[in-house]
């Protein structure tokens, strides 16, 4: 096992009313530090889902772990084959290769804080979907920046099972 220590010198300090917010309703991502503002030790952000919104559709990452930490409403969080409930105040770690995805449960809303360890650059990854959202860029470019944000969309039957 190898213990990875991040190179930063500075104290990362993000103040809400200056936190870029790509989105809206019914996905808004609140940018707060990407990779290379922590030295590569971890990638965050705060996603709000409105009512039964999906949030990610099922993917895996290779090199990171990702942490869901509700903050306030009710999200289904696929991990594996397992799609789970998660309320106010759980905490939800996903290991590195290890399929999951969430959205808001139908007829409630989700805040989460979401971390990416160790990090990887992701804030391009969400403007990058706002540019597929407002039709900028087709949806099959997601498919070309998998591997720059280690984000590999598959099928999950679970996933399919649960949310239709």
């Amino acid at each position: 096992m190898s213990l990875f220590v991040p190179k930063f010198d500075e104290t990362v300090l993000v103040r809400d009313a200056e936190a870029e917010v790509v989105g809206g309703d019914p996905v808004a991502v609140k940018l707060l530090a990407d990779s290379s503002a922590t030295g590569g030790a971890l990638s965050t952000v705060r996603v709000t889902l409105g009512e039964g919104a999906d949030g990610a559709k099922p993917h895996v990452h290779h090199h990171s772990a990702e942490m869901f930490y509700l903050l306030d409403g009710a999200l289904d969080v696929l991990s594996g084959d397992d799609v789970v409930t998660a309320e106010r105040g759980d905490l939800i770690i996903v290991p590195p290769n290890r399929p999951h995805a969430f959205a808001a449960v139908p007829g409630a809303t989700a805040d989460l804080l979401i971390v990416i360890t160790p990090g990887v650059e992701r804030f391009e990854y969400f403007r990058h979907l706002q540019r597929i959202r407002l039709g900028e860029v087709p949806l099959s470019s997601i498919l070309e920046v998998q591997e720059t944000y280690d984000n590999h969309f598959l099928h999950s039957e679970a996933w399919e099972k649960r949310r239709g």
